[in-house]
């Protein structure tokens, strides 16, 4: 089947176990929280907040990048991954894996134009199983990612580094089909101010007009911005509303929850990218199959966790009975962090079925730990290949964040960096019972308190020459991470044409595949 055709998705129920399609690799998660969701402490109430107008020459790189990116030089094997291109990607690729259709890669990474997702960042895992079989797995595919503050330049003549890279191609390409009689230009965000309010100041010299910032929080009782007929207007300091044209995307918590899914002005990344697969962990599931079953003969696929999808609560510990007593839960909406569970005893499930949750499905998928403590799955057991041992022997378990940007001329990498979790792995978990599996396995740096959102900096690994040789990756890991980066984003792309075809949202498609009340009821259509 052609990688350009927009099959129908099938309306009948599917399997709800799911796996790698090349019998690989399963993993557990790259995000959790150390106390459960619902006792997570509720952000304070924000009153009459205003738009911030950035104008032209703003761009200080010290409020864009972390202290440490920008004394950090880049590593040499990072940057020649970069200067690559997709052509020299595919010929190595290729010649790595024979049974690779090289046709096919092609027209994914060149040719392929995404609709809806043009701005992705994939977590990945580097694992390995019992006979050394390494590889790189897709964790999750996150829409409106975070990842410009942590990437050192690769050219210190360029000081905006991905920050132009992404307004550039694909917000310039989504730019063309706005109607300039709407208004002006804006940056909507609810989390990451830095680089929310770089995106602002480089698109500001970039389009060399003034841009909007606005914060946008789903528990604002006034925010500084409303939808009326489907443009977004944006509140200035005076009280005066200012109708937008296009605007750059930094919402992430429940988006789906006030900005609709249809809108006249240009929203980047739209929302349903988020419900389709961005922030939707269902429905990426299902997205990969999809895609996994289009491109089975062309020797690709997207490795992914052995999965079942929309699980009842009551229904949770027969699952984790059937992967011998390790999994990892999740909510499937939440991100930044938010409603994921590692589960390795029955303590840690005790305290999870004591929780109460909003959504009424959930997600249970393979856990990867060590080699002696990892769910039991059809492809076997696998394991984390964590980090080079310090000099206390001790190796910590690390993910890897790819981001991407499409356009007409096909993907390209835009930055990477990595993460750690805070304590190292045990060989047996009896060996120090006060070390929680969360501890060995949760590497998302950020952390949500009564004051909103904080980064745990000190766990993170940078692509300079001092932090990339901890993470014992080569040139041919990172062009494998890409390529498995760039095929999720394609199958959730796809799966928001399927969802969002001749301008209308298919509501009992998106049903029938993903049957939850709960985040029906949040959605503006």
């Amino acid at each position: 089947m052609s990688i350009h055709s927009d099959q129908a998705a099938p309306r009948e129920g599917a399997e709800r176990r799911s796996g790698p399609a090349d019998g690989a690799a399963l993993s557990s998660t790259t995000t959790q929280t150390s106390q459960p969701e619902a006792q997570q402490p509720a952000e304070k109430k924000r009153q009459h907040g205003s738009a911030k107008l950035v104008q032209q020459g703003e761009f200080e790189p010290e409020q864009h990048f972390y202290p440490r990116v920008l004394n950090a030089q880049i590593h040499p094997l990072v940057a020649s991954f970069f200067t690559l291109g997709n052509e020299r990607i595919i010929a190595r690729y290729a010649h790595l894996n024979p049974q690779v259709d090289i046709d096919v890669l092609s027209k994914i990474l060149c040719e392929y134009h995404p609709m809806h997702f043009q701005w992705a960042g994939s977590d990945l895992f580097n694992v390995t199983n019992a006979q050394g079989h390494r590889q790189m797995i897709i964790v999750e595919t996150n829409s409106c990612p975070s990842g410009q503050k942590s990437m050192p330049l690769l050219s210190d003549i360029d000081e905006f580094g991905g920050y132009r890279i992404v307004l550039e191609s694909a917000f310039r390409e989504q730019l063309g089909a706005a109607d300039p009689s709407l208004g002006g230009l804006a940056v909507i965000y609810d989390k990451n101010q830095m680089e929310a309010s770089g995106y602002a100041a480089v698109m500001a010299d970039i389009m060399k007009e003034e841009v909007h910032l606005v914060e946008y929080y789903h528990d604002d009782n006034d925010p500084p911005a409303k939808w009326v007929d489907r443009v977004l207007h944006v509140r200035d300091r005076n009280n005066e509303w200012h109708p937008i044209r296009a605007c750059f995307r930094y919402v992430t918590q429940k988006p789906w929850n006030r900005i609709p899914l249809n809108t006249r002005t240009i929203v980047m990344n739209k929302i349903i990218t988020c419900l389709a697969g961005g922030r939707n962990k269902m429905m990426a599931a299902r997205a990969y199959e999809f895609l996994n079953a289009e491109i089975m003969d062309s020797g690709l696929s997207i490795r992914m966790p052995e999965t079942i999808r929309n699980v009842t609560k009551g229904e949770i510990p027969l699952w984790i009975d059937s992967m011998g007593g390790q999994a990892v839960l999740k909510v499937p909406y939440s991100n930044a962090g938010q409603g994921v569970y590692t589960i390795t005893n029955g303590e840690e499930l005790r305290k999870f079925m004591e929780t109460e949750h909003h959504y009424d499905k959930f997600i249970v998928q393979s856990l990867v730990g060590n080699a002696s403590w990892s769910s039991t799955t059809r492809s076997g057991r696998f394991y984390h290949v964590g980090t080079i041992p310090n000099r206390k022997n001790h190796t910590y378990v690390s993910d890897l964040r790819m981001m991407v940007a499409g356009d007409r001329n096909g993907f390209r990498p835009v930055c990477i960096y990595a993460r750690k979790a805070r304590k190292p792995l045990l060989g047996h978990l009896e060996d120090d019972p006060s070390i929680t599996s969360w501890e060995m396995l949760g590497t998302n740096l950020s952390v949500k308190s009564d004051e909103g959102w904080a980064t745990e900096t000190t766990r993170l690994l940078l692509m300079d020459r001092k932090d990339f040789n901890q993470l014992g990756l080569g040139i041919d890991d990172l062009i494998d991470a890409y390529v498995q980066t760039v095929l999720s984003v394609v199958a959730i792309d796809r799966m928001c044409q399927r969802l969002f075809s001749n301008g209308k949202f298919d509501q009992e498609l998106f049903s029938a595949l993903n049957p939850d009340d709960a985040l029906l009821n949040e959605i503006i259509l």
